[in-house]
């Protein structure tokens, strides 16, 4: 999605919330659901009540004891009014009492959680946002969040916690890491060229990038220079390759299959490579393009100038059909020879040691990414009731560009429509005329899943897989759009939320402030490392590439939720009736089998799902 630049709204600073407060909303929405059906207290206070009590009542003794019995209670209604009137009062000073009590709750939890703008950013979240307005809580679902707290308010009294915590199918654990293997073919005596890419996008799409440069170069026998990271107005990073990821050690993992330089050789520096015809965009190569049009079309460009420069270069490799030497290269690339700086790895190793409480490493996850930066796992024997804390990593992907982009509606009303359709005229135009001409409806698109899920059917997910209230979840999100209002029935049901600006200190953070890639290095390792990591968004790099690293390395105990967004919205359709047996029940498994284990299908990204040949072998 061809996001632009604008004005960014800082970000709202969180704090780690008292889990009490899950139990209080769920005391809040019983409440309501009594004054909706006949709450005893709310109908005498409502529309006279309380003299139609009297009468009735006094009616009663009349029957039964005559005119001198209808005196006597006269009398002793008289007697003891004030008596009454007192207790009524009393009573309902407390009820009003608890309602204020439970509206500042309310105000200071949501005050602390979004008091302190914060910077963050995942790549592809580094993206503009507007200054919202206060705004009251947007509820699409108000059945079932009531429905979600009464369930996980009694969930905290049971025993043993959500199966969703583990791995569900044992098969997972057949499959290992093997793109490193030694390559039968190995590098060419004799190179056809030279291969320069400038990759843009934010750290993600480079990535993708980089490795598809590597099988590229390899295809045509090419040296390639260590790929360049364009200036994007969106990402606002200069970082280059170097700043991210260890050069000499990406050369020396590669070394015996393709040729690679640091820099362009002096022989090219002072060429043109536009006016020699060696510049290609990504105008000129289909995207997902097949070996076969790199053969016939760049080919004779890199023998012909000796160099070639990809200018772009997104997604313009695909990934069917390809040899298997050229996917298992491409593995190779992105689960070894991609390894974070040290200054990375550092940081991100004191995000996951104070999110664990907890030194050690758990898995090979946290050394393939962290090095030495972490410590190995101790013995049990040294250690016996030393346990790090579990923590669910959440990508949310709710902020204005997607939102606007996907011309989705999410309940906020015409303010909505408005002001996605101020943002849609003026960051894509081109969309607008599309919309024009197609008037797609807002409901169709919903029911085919092309609306990204909100914070709200993100926590409805979550407590249908029954995750409890104390769930400690890393949250991997930028500006969400709406803000207070749209997080609101999120943190109600989950308030034990934190983000590495929770975690590390402003100092900590600082060399990486104005870096977004850097940043986002930081949330992918976070992410890949958490016992449970949960999307929202499948078409998300970040979340593509870290669902891939947890499969190749996570050893069958590193489970992803990844909701399929069109069965989601059959079911969330059924709000208003739904049982809440029945929604847990078909959520549960829609997750079950999309975590069926399976071989990577045809035109599949091996990024994602890198169980295939030449990435990953099973072993029975």
């Amino acid at each position: 999605m061809g996001k632009q630049t604008s004005p960014r709204s800082p970000r709202p600073k969180k704090s780690i919330l008292n889990i009490s407060y899950g139990v209080r909303d769920y005391h809040q929405s019983l409440c309501s659901e009594m004054q909706q059906n006949g709450d005893p207290y709310k109908g005498r206070r409502g529309s006279g009540g309380d003299s139609k009590w009297f009468r009735t009542d006094s009616g009663k003794f009349a029957s039964g004891k005559g005119f001198h019995g209808g005196k006597k209670h006269i009398w002793w209604l008289r007697s003891h009014i004030r008596l009454i009137l007192l207790t009524f009062l009393f009573m309902g000073s407390l009820l009003l009492l608890d309602s204020v009590f439970f509206s500042l709750v309310d105000a200071i939890i949501f005050k602390n959680y979004y008091s302190t703008p914060r910077g963050s950013t995942t790549e592809e979240d580094a993206v503009t946002g507007y200054r919202y307005e206060e705004r009251k809580p947007i509820k699409m679902y108000d059945h079932l969040l009531h429905l979600a707290s009464r369930s996980i308010a009694e969930k905290e009294f049971e025993e043993g916690a959500s199966k969703f915590w583990e791995e569900l199918y044992p098969q997972a654990s057949l499959w290992k890491p093997c793109a490193d293997k030694k390559s039968p073919k190995g590098k060419t005596s004799t190179s056809s060229g030279l291969i320069i890419v400038s990759a843009n996008g934010g750290l993600n799409q480079q990535r993708v990038a980089v490795c598809n440069a590597v099988a590229v170069a390899s295809l045509l026998n090419a040296t390639l220079v260590i790929p360049k990271f364009l200036y994007s107005n969106v990402w606002n990073d200069p970082s280059q390759f170097g700043d991210i990821y260890q050069e000499d050690y990406f050369i020396d993992i590669l070394k015996n299959d393709i040729e690679i330089v640091k820099e362009i050789p002096d022989q090219f520096r002072s060429l043109d490579f536009d006016a020699i015809g060696s510049q290609v965009t990504d105008a000129d190569l289909s995207k997902e393009a097949t070996p076969q049009e790199y053969i016939l079309k760049i080919l004779p460009i890199l023998l012909r100038n000796g160099v070639v420069h990809f200018l772009g270069f997104g997604n313009r490799l695909g990934f069917d059909p390809l040899p298997i030497e050229l996917q298992r290269l491409r593995c190779k690339c992105n689960f070894h020879a991609l390894k974070y700086v040290p200054k990375i790895q550092q940081a991100g190793s004191l995000l996951i040691r104070r999110l664990r409480k907890y030194d050690a490493s758990r898995s090979t996850l946290d050394k393939q990414l962290l090095g030495s930066y972490i410590q190995d796992a101790p013995s049990k024997e040294s250690h016996p009731s030393v346990s790090p804390l579990k923590y669910l990593a959440l990508h949310l992907r709710f902020e204005i560009d997607m939102v606007a982009y996907s011309i989705c509606e999410f309940g906020g009303g015409e303010n909505e429509r408005r002001e996605l359709q101020e943002y849609r005229e003026a960051h894509f135009p081109l969309l607008v005329k599309r919309i024009k001409n197609s008037d797609p409806s807002p409901g169709e698109l919903r029911k085919l899943g092309r609306c990204p899920l909100t914070p709200e059917e993100a926590a409805l997910v979550l407590a249908a897989l029954g995750f409890k209230n104390n769930t400690y979840i890393y949250l991997a999100s930028s500006e969400i759009y709406g803000g207070e209002s749209r997080m609101h029935p999120f943190i109600s049901l989950y308030p034990n939320v934190v983000t590495k600006e929770d975690l590390l200190s402003p100092s900590e953070l600082a060399p990486f402030r104005n870096f977004s890639s850097q940043l986002a290095a930081l949330d992918f390792i976070a992410c890949a490392t958490a016992d449970v990591f949960s999307i929202t968004d499948s078409g998300s790099q970040l979340s593509s590439l870290v669902s891939g690293f947890r499969t190749y390395y996570g050893g069958g105990s590193a489970p992803t939720l990844s909701p399929l967004k069109k069965r989601l919205a059959a079911i969330l359709s059924k709000n208003s009736t739904i049982k809440w047996s029945t929604f847990e029940k078909k959520v549960q498994k829609m997750i079950e089998e999309s975590q069926r284990v399976r071989q990577r299908g045809f035109h599949r990204s091996l990024y994602r799902h890198p169980r295939c040949k030449g990435c990953m072998c099973k072993y029975h």
